[in-house]
């Protein structure tokens, strides 16, 4: 009796009810997707404010994923007034500017060292070396990211003729 019931029923509504399995398992690798993304980004901030929890990885990775699940959520990612520059000039190969290379060094290395001398007791010694070797490797991959030059808009800025060198 159910089944002529289902039968009457329209094809779209059907077709809402019981999903086909590549259907389901699109809307359920979306959602994932989508979570995945949410932490990432999440993780991002996060490591905005903790040096040792790497920034870019996270919102590289948050990236991928909206763009495999929500070209809104992408959008909005590439647009966002604190990550959207960030990410594009990193994802387009133009690297970091310097002053934010030399901000995150200089935070990290503070963080670490604040957190070596006063938050790990001397008897824990192999922690304060993996604070130090974790230090290194961070640093060094920021310093190894490509510098983003940004001179070029100040060398246009100081060849205007200024009033004040008229010949």
């Amino acid at each position: 009796m159910e089944s002529s019931h289902s039968s009457s029923l329209p094809a779209a509504t059907t077709a809402t009810l019981n999903p086909s399995l590549p259907e389901l398992r699109a809307k359920v690798l979306r959602i994932l997707m989508v979570s995945a993304g949410n932490l990432s980004v999440g993780l991002a901030i996060l490591g905005v404010f903790l040096p040792v929890l790497p920034t870019t990885p996270f919102l590289l990775l948050a990236a991928a994923c909206y763009l495999r699940s929500s070209r809104r959520l992408y959008r909005w990612l590439l647009n966002n007034r604190v990550f959207g520059r960030y990410l594009r000039n990193y994802r387009e190969g133009k690297g970091l500017p310097l002053s934010f290379k030399i901000w995150t060094v200089v935070v990290l290395w503070l963080s670490l060292g604040a957190s070596a001398l006063w938050g790990v007791p001397a008897r824990l010694w192999w922690v304060r070396l993996l604070l130090l070797v974790t230090g290194i490797t961070v640093s060094t991959h920021v310093l190894r990211i490509k510098t983003f030059d940004s001179s070029s808009k100040l060398v246009h800025i100081l060849q205007k003729p200024s009033p004040l060198n008229k010949p």
